[in-house]
């Protein structure tokens, strides 16, 4: 038996996780077959991305939206955000790849004030030590501050705590190769 076309989000809303043809091995439990494909479902797994997140820079606007940056110096920044539902996952805490993009932005962002307007900075290696979750509608306090900077790497520590209590939450590294932009 053949599995059924896919049709059009619009005319019946999202297909069905058992609609597409997905190969799967003789040795596979179908159970497990099953309930893998309804978790993913679940999470979104063939929902269509609507028309206004579907565009260029979409998440970078989408996350920069969230941050407060109280104090900016030459190798440190402190800012705040809240966690709100759009970035918690199904359990009510902080989704990991929301701490991650943040910290991509905020380690970014700390390494601009050491490194020379002329270099492009480019994301080597980045580490999350996740110590705790952050529950939803909590506030959080990042300390980013540069570890060391030279003419070719910059390397970024940043600390994640409840503003409320001071709990670290989170430990993130983050190393950037600084490359000079080429001059044609």
């Amino acid at each position: 038996m053949a599995a059924a076309k896919p049709s059009s989000a619009a005319e019946t809303g999202p297909p069905s996780p058992t609609s597409y043809t997905t190969p799967r091995s003789n040795k596979t439990d179908p159970e497990l077959f099953s309930r893998t494909l309804d978790y993913l479902a679940d999470v979104g797994m063939a929902k269509p991305i609507p028309k206004s997140c579907d565009t260029n820079g979409f998440i970078s606007h989408f996350y920069g939206s969230f941050i407060k940056v109280h104090s900016v110096q030459r190798g440190s920044i402190h800012c705040t955000f809240s966690v709100k539902p759009s970035i918690s996952n199904v359990y009510g805490t902080l989704h990991g790849g929301s701490v991650g993009s943040l910290t991509e932005m905020i380690a970014t962002a700390c390494a601009r004030t050491v490194v020379a307007e002329d270099k492009e900075l480019f994301l080597g290696e980045m580490s999350v030590s996740y110590l705790s979750g952050v529950p939803t509608n909590e506030e959080v306090l990042v300390e980013a501050s540069v570890v060391k900077s030279g003419r070719n790497l910059t390397v970024v520590s940043l600390e994640f705590k409840l503003k409320k209590s001071g709990s670290l939450v989170y430990l993130a590294h983050a190393t950037f190769y600084n490359i000079p932009i080429a001059r044609l």
